[in-house]
């Protein structure tokens, strides 16, 4: 499949502490694609997830050997702005966490931080980033109120509209259906699939249905290696890893 690469990982090491949790991955990651990461829980694929903005750094103990490249440029380099990386490589959690604050509040906290005052302009961010996250049309009569008053789905969504406020390259997306109901995980689904066309994803997900419905490529880690990544349709048609088979088999995880 083609794409130019936006992320790639070079023989990336992590350790927290004395725990290896990450073994020489090696991964190239193509734009305006979505790209799944799968495996058994504790198998690093989360940590993976997170080494992409740097959201390790905040973990005691942690220690990174290896490479990797974000547009090129060394994520891991001395000279990096850790804020700046965030904005391009956003992240949506497990678990939604909306701000205690207005739905509004919520989606122009971002801009605001890099410095967007105008009243007009951030108007203008709240919407377009709501309806990207098609939420838009839920919430416009009740930008004031608080975001917590939302359902879980509704939540989540707006948390993706939070993310793509600050205008991201690269959305992270950390099991963030797993906590909801069938019909908000097809909304986030269709809507990771409309975001492609603008941003590259990466989505952390033990639901190996939902990699295949939405995903371009997956990647399957087990005990912190990279066992097999390619393209999600030949993965899991065609596996060439007795394990790789094995897992998507259900013979175990």
């Amino acid at each position: 499949m083609s794409g130019n690469t936006i992320i790639e990982a070079k023989g990336l090491e992590l350790w927290y502490g004395d725990n290896h949790a990450l073994k020489g991955v090696s991964l190239e990651i193509p734009e305006n694609r979505i790209t799944a990461l799968i495996g058994p829980s504790g198998c690093g694929k989360s940590t993976f997830l997170k080494t992409l903005n740097r959201m390790n750094d905040l973990v005691p103990g942690v220690r990174i050997e290896g490479q990797l490249l974000y547009n090129g440029e060394d994520i891991y380099g001395p000279d990096v702005d850790v804020t700046r990386l965030r904005k391009q490589i956003g992240m949506v959690f497990q678990k939604a966490n909306p701000f205690p604050m207005s739905i509004y509040d919520n989606i122009a906290y971002g801009p605001r931080t890099h410095g967007v005052r105008s009243r007009a302009k951030l108007d203008d961010i709240v919407e377009r980033s709501l309806r990207d996250a098609a939420i838009w049309d839920e919430v416009k009569d009740r930008l004031n109120k608080s975001a917590l008053g939302l359902s879980g789905g509704q939540q989540q969504r707006l948390c993706i509209a939070r993310a793509l406020a600050v205008e991201p390259d690269v959305l992270l997306m950390d099991e963030s259906t797993s906590a909801l109901d069938p019909i908000s995980t097809g909304k986030i689904e269709e809507l990771a699939l409309e975001l492609k066309n603008r941003y590259t994803v990466v989505m952390v997900t033990h639901n190996m249905q939902q990699a295949v419905r939405v995903s371009d490529m997956t990647a399957f880690f087990l005990l912190g290696e990279l066992v097999e990544f390619g393209d999600t349709e030949r993965l899991f048609s065609h596996p060439r890893d007795k394990r790789t088979e094995d897992y998507i088999t259900g013979r175990f995880g």
